[in-house]
């Protein structure tokens, strides 16, 4: 499995986010209040150009050149961590956890009050992926240089680092982050299909079924390819956990139908 440890604070807020459902018994504990920074936290994280209902309002617009160097929009997304690289695993594991913490728990997150943002957190990951997914066999996995951001302690909005995009593609694969991208993508699809938007759920799946069928067919770990992420989301074990994890349920064929694609079977059993 790709390494894990510290792999995005912003998953940190999703343990917060399934925390709400924990015990009712546990009265004394406001999960309702937890799940509620933690859905701020996502905002506060966001970069990019920031929408009207901004409720973290210290924040404002940043990293609005992302990709132009390069020749492609990579406007939005997330920051990770505490820094101003948007690193695309971890980012995409997020989005997967916390779209599966709505499938879980969106009954409990909606009588919180937190239904929308919840979905506007998810979305808000999903619109950059399809942004970065720029060609069937072509996904642009991360923007800034860790090295030079960390040198750098600024806000986002007064950034003067290195914005260098990194991508993989058919001669540069990059099978974990392609398909935990895949992942996310599905799992979202799912979430807005349920919520009643299926033109952006099936725009979602469609991303999904092309990004894993690009994860498996070129092959290979994606810190090979983006050399830069090593110090930071190397591949520790390989991209095999990562294919399993977004495969489609009926024995991983990519040409499952659009209605049938949904997590691997070994995964969520007890869902398909």
């Amino acid at each position: 499995m790709s390494d894990v440890t510290g792999r995005f604070v912003l998953a940190a807020a999703v343990v917060a986010v399934s925390l709400v459902m924990a015990s009712a018994s546990a009265a004394r504990h406001d999960y309702g209040d937890a799940l509620s920074k933690s859905l701020l936290y996502f905002e506060s994280q966001r970069s990019g150009r920031l929408p009207y209902n901004q409720r973290v309002r210290w924040r404002g617009h940043s990293g609005l050149t992302d990709g132009l160097e390069q020749g492609v929009d990579l406007v939005g997304g997330y920051y990770d961590a505490g820094d101003h690289v948007k690193f695309g695993l971890p980012m995409a594991f997020t989005v997967t956890m916390l779209s599966w913490a709505v499938l879980e728990y969106g009954d409990q997150i909606a009588a919180a009050g937190e239904g929308a943002h919840a979905l506007q957190s998810i979305k808000w990951g999903t619109d950059y992926f399809i942004k970065a997914h720029t060609a069937p066999n072509e996904l642009w996995t991360q923007v800034g240089d860790g090295d030079s951001d960390h040198y750098c302690w600024q806000r986002p909005e007064d950034m003067t680092t290195s914005r260098r995009a990194y991508k993989v593609d058919a001669e540069h694969p990059g099978s974990e982050v392609a398909a935990e991208t895949a992942a996310a993508m599905a799992a979202a699809s799912i979430v807005f299909r349920r919520a009643g938007d299926a033109h952006y759920a099936h725009l979602l799946l469609h991303h999904a079924q092309q990004l894993f069928e690009f994860a498996d067919k070129y092959r290979g770990r994606y810190d090979a390819s983006v050399r830069v992420v090593k110090s930071y989301y190397p591949s520790a074990s390989g991209y095999n956990d990562e294919l399993l994890w977004a495969s489609p349920s009926s024995a991983g064929t990519s040409s499952t139908p659009a209605s049938r694609f949904s997590p691997p079977s070994c995964c969520w059993r007890r869902r398909t």
